[in-house]
C-alpha cells in the first residue's frame, strides 16, 4: 500500500501542472495554496514524523536533511512561487534534476513512514501531495514562460511524478532498522521546505488570509493526530 501512496502522490505533479496550464491556477491565488501547504507540511513533521525519530542518534541526520535541501534549493531546485516570481526562473536539465531528487526523497519517506505505521505513511502522503501542488503549478508556469511545448511540459511532469514510486522502491530495499533514519532525513527536508521555502514565499506581501490558511493547514494535520487517540 505504501507504494500505491507514492504513486498517488506522484500523480499530483502531472495533475497540478495540467490544471495550471488550463488556467485553473488563475482562479486561486498561488500564495493561498502555498500557505496551506506550508502549515500542513510543518504540522505533519512536528506532530507525526518527529515523534517517530530517535533524537539521540538521528538528530545529525535531520540536520543534514535540512542543510542539503537548503543548498540544493538555492543552487538548482525549483521552489514554489507566484506567477510574477516564476518569471525570473529558468528551467533546464539541472532544475529538473533538483525537482526529481526532491521527489525521490519524498517517495522514500512515504514508504519509510508506512513501514513504521500505515497511518504515518498516509499522513506523509497527504503532506507531500499538498506541497507537490504548488511545486507542480510552479514548474508548469516556468516551462510555459520558457516556451516549452505542451507535450514537453506534460512529459516532464509525468516523469517527475514517477520518481515518487522510484524512491518508494529504493526505501523498500533498505532494512527496517534504518527506516527511522530515513524519516529523520525526510523531516529535515520537510522543515526546510515548509519554513524556509513555502512559508516565506506565501508572505511576500502580508495578508491575513495567508496567515489563517497556514494555521488551518497546521490544524488539519494536528486534527489527524488527535483522531489517532479516539
Amino acid at each position: 500500500m505504501g507504494y500505491l501512496y507514492a504513486l498517488i502522490a506522484g500523480s499530483f505533479d502531472l495533475l497540478s501542472g495540467w490544471l495550471t496550464l488550463r488556467g485553473w491556477g488563475n482562479k486561486i491565488q498561488p500564495r493561498y495554496i502555498i500557505a496551506f501547504a506550508a502549515g500542513a507540511l510543518l504540522s505533519a513533521t512536528f506532530f507525526h514524523v518527529l515523534p517517530e525519530v530517535n533524537w539521540k542518534t538521528d538528530a545529525p541526520i535531520l540536520a543534514w536533511g535540512f542543510v542539503i535541501f537548503y543548498v540544493l534549493e538555492k543552487m538548482i531546485m525549483i521552489h514554489a512561487c507566484g506567477e510574477q516570481e516564476c518569471e525570473t526562473h529558468q528551467i533546464g536539465p539541472i532544475a529538473v534534476f533538483g525537482m526529481a531528487l526532491d521527489n525521490v526523497i519524498d517517495g522514500a519517506g512515504i514508504v519509510a513512514g508506512y513501514k513504521i505505521d500505515p497511518r504515518l505513511g498516509l499522513v506523509i502522503t497527504l503532506a507531500v501531495i499538498l506541497h507537490e501542488i504548488p511545486q507542480g503549478m510552479t514548474s508548469a508556469l516556468i516551462m510555459r514562460d520558457a516556451k516549452w511545448s505542451r507535450p514537453q511540459m506534460l512529459m516532464t511532469l509525468a516523469l517527475a511524478g514517477l520518481l515518487y514510486p522510484a524512491g518508494a522502491l529504493l526505501a523498500g530495499l533498505i532494512p527496517s532498522e534504518f527506516q527511522q533514519k530515513i524519516l529523520a532525513f525526510v523531516a529535515g527536508d520537510f522543515i526546510y521546505i515548509g519554513a524556509g521555502d513555502l512559508l516565506p514565499e506565501s508572505h511576500r506581501r502580508f495578508n491575513w488570509v495567508v496567515v489563517l490558511l497556514m494555521v488551518a493547514g497546521m490544524a488539519c494535520m494536528f486534527g489527524l493526530k488527535a483522531l489517532e487517540g479516539i
